[in-house]
């Protein structure tokens, strides 16, 4: 029997708020254990959490970014579990009244184009975090009360890579957003996976499984193969699937049993008393609107058009700054294709070799069109233009400068060029006689004479012309 794999996601996302979500505890990675908390993260006795107003700007800012319909009033809510990492034995989140409700990523290309609708967004406070040592756990309560969105999709996904699309996509959003830094490696970006199998044709659903611990869009895919394999085995020896919640092991690549899985009911959702109602305004989601960025999807539509290929447009939007980096350059050349060619080619070159962030690039893109245009205008030759590129990586100068200061100045004049034409046939007959005598790679030898003469610094395209017409009149 063959079957169909249904997934939902259930994507975390801390959000970039220097301060935690109910108190001024920093939110930076890392720290001593233990010292990036306060007694409002802690959960002691007496405490009055305050909610940070940009958190709600934030899960404002993704929830337009990703399509939902933003709640005017959303509420706080107590979801109940004992768990050593949680020291309040509940988590302030949000349940029946989000902030943001709907929505939807497009996922495909073509024919093969999809949303997979998102069910809701909400913000909450993420838990701490739980250290194993041999025989013995300890807790760092660091993380406890950074602020988080959860981003719950309908089961829309039917298959690993679909998923991993999905995620690459949110990713790439939030990141434009400003809303997170997405780093899966440290956490910052976590996702649960929750799968079923039916048959095919079948409209139920099957019993699911929720699969956590994924920090790594391999570790998805991975998991989501082994599980849809697991349950197929199960289903085709007429076992029943159980629903539980799964812990995936990523260096064996296997999972296994955590607890069953809870529903809504089990958590015993109670509203907040501590915090007022979450109200959003018209006026206050206009000026967030305001502050958007464009979105990757958009940028990926308008450099297709303007001619660029999908690798090209992945790797200019990859990295934000990067891609801001050409979208400075763009807006002063206007060349989507040409100025392509130097980011994608003379730039990352030099940050591969110097094992830089596109952060760490010294100079505006208005520097690196100055030199385009220098080139356009044959004021200086391409291979000029790369030693020129490289110097302005060491030295604080426009690239003008820069060609004066180090003698990069082509040799334009005509009379002058034809000169050392006439000087390198003159003084290489043999290469004249070869021409003469059909083996017109002989040039070459030529174009080399008169190259060394100028250091580099004549047109090669302007000297091949006048060898060939001097050539041809000898």
């Amino acid at each position: 029997m063959e079957y169909e794999i249904v997934i939902g996601l259930e994507v975390h996302a801390e959000l970039a708020t220097q301060t935690k979500i109910f108190c001024n505890c920093t939110t930076q990675f890392g720290g001593d254990p233990n010292t990036h908390c306060c007694p409002v993260c802690l959960g002691f006795p007496g405490i009055l959490p305050i909610l940070n107003q940009k958190v709600v700007e934030y899960g404002v800012k993704a929830g337009l970014a990703l399509n939902c319909t933003i709640n005017p009033y959303s509420v706080m809510a107590r979801k109940h579990y004992f768990y050593p990492d949680l020291p309040k034995a509940f988590q302030i989140s949000q349940y029946d009244q989000p902030l943001c409700s709907g929505g939807y990523v497009e996922i495909g290309q073509g024919e093969n184009r999809k949303q997979v609708r998102l069910n809701r967004i909400h913000i909450e406070e993420d838990a701490g975090k739980l250290v194993h040592e041999g025989f013995m756990t300890k807790m760092d309560a660091n993380r406890c009360g950074v602020p988080l969105i959860e981003i719950v999709t309908e089961p829309d996904l039917r298959g690993a890579e679909e998923a991993k699309e999905f995620l690459e996509t949110l990713r790439l959003t939030l990141l434009y957003m400003g809303v997170s830094d997405c780093r899966m490696e440290e956490g910052s970006m976590r996702c649960d996976v929750n799968i079923s199998l039916r048959p095919l044709g079948q409209e139920e659903f099957g019993t699911r499984t929720e699969m956590k611990n994924l920090n790594s869009f391999r570790s998805v895919v991975r998991a989501i193969e082994y599980e849809s394999a697991r349950q197929k085995k199960l289903l085709e020896q007429g076992q029943e699937i159980v629903q539980e919640t799964l812990h995936w092991d990523d260096a064996t690549g296997m999972s296994s049993s955590m607890r069953s899985k809870e529903e809504a009911n089990d958590y015993l959702y109670l509203p907040e008393p501590d915090i007022l109602p979450v109200t959003v305004t018209e006026e206050e989601i206009s000026a967030i609107k305001d502050t958007m960025p464009e979105l990757p999807s958009v940028k990926k539509q308008k450099y297709a058009q303007a001619g660029l290929n999908e690798k090209e447009i992945d790797v200019l939007l990859a990295n934000p700054v990067f891609n801001a980096f050409y979208e400075d350059v763009l807006a002063q050349n206007g060349n989507a294709k040409l100025c392509a060619n130097w980011v994608l080619g003379g730039i990352s070159r030099i940050l591969n070799e110097k094992e830089l962030d596109a952060s760490a690039i010294p100079f505006r893109g208005s520097r690196l069109a100055a030199l385009m245009q220098m080139e356009e205008k044959k004021e200086i030759s391409h291979n000029m233009a790369e030693r020129i590129l490289n110097i302005m990586f060491d030295e604080d100068k426009e690239p003008q400068q820069i060609a004066k200061d180090h003698g990069f100045q082509m040799v334009n004049d005509d009379s002058q060029l034809r000169e050392l034409c006439q000087k390198a046939m003159a003084d290489n007959p043999n290469a004249v006689a070869d021409y003469k005598a059909g083996k017109t790679k002989a040039i070459s030898v030529l174009v080399g004479k008169v190259m060394a003469a100028t250091k580099g610094m004549a047109p090669g395209a302007e000297v091949i012309k006048i060898l060939t017409e001097l050539l041809q009149q000898a």
